[in-house]
């Protein structure tokens, strides 16, 4: 699997077509919830398998910590450390930009996965597009 820093507009879309399967046609977060305000703001981040898009995730500074957002795989490569593979790509990426502690908001059913790459729960458990999530940490 190999972890790409999007560059181009193909990119980007096939970032937003995977969020899209994944999010909005699994989850039924509506769209425009999906696609936001702050894509331009963000880097973005594609994993692809054998040329094929797997998965996404984005990151982004917000005041003096780094934000990962939409980390998703697609259904027939979960578990196959699709989503270890984009974390510790983005992780990397924020060390080199100076970022010492990350923050996300993770779907309560994904916090072990998130606990066993070192994020601590720091919130309750709030809603998010209809969806139960709690706030995670992690310092780097």
């Amino acid at each position: 699997m190999n972890l790409i820093t999007v560059t181009t507009n193909e990119q980007l879309e096939e970032v937003y077509r995977v969020r899209k399967i994944v999010f909005v046609d699994e989850q039924h977060v509506p769209l425009e919830e999906e696609i936001d305000n702050l894509e331009e703001e963000s880097t973005h981040f594609l994993l692809q398998d054998e040329e094929q898009s797997v998965g996404a995730g984005r990151f982004r500074v917000v005041d003096s910590y780094g934000k990962v957002e939409r980390i998703c795989v697609l259904k027939h490569k979960r578990k196959s450390g699709a989503g270890r593979a984009i974390m510790e790509g983005i992780e990397a990426f924020a060390k080199k930009e100076g970022i010492k502690k990350l923050k996300l908001n993770a779907q309560t059913h994904a916090i072990p996965f998130y606990e066993g790459l070192g994020y601590k729960v720091a919130s309750e458990e709030f809603l998010d597009a209809g969806i139960p999530h709690k706030t995670m940490i992690k310092q780097l």
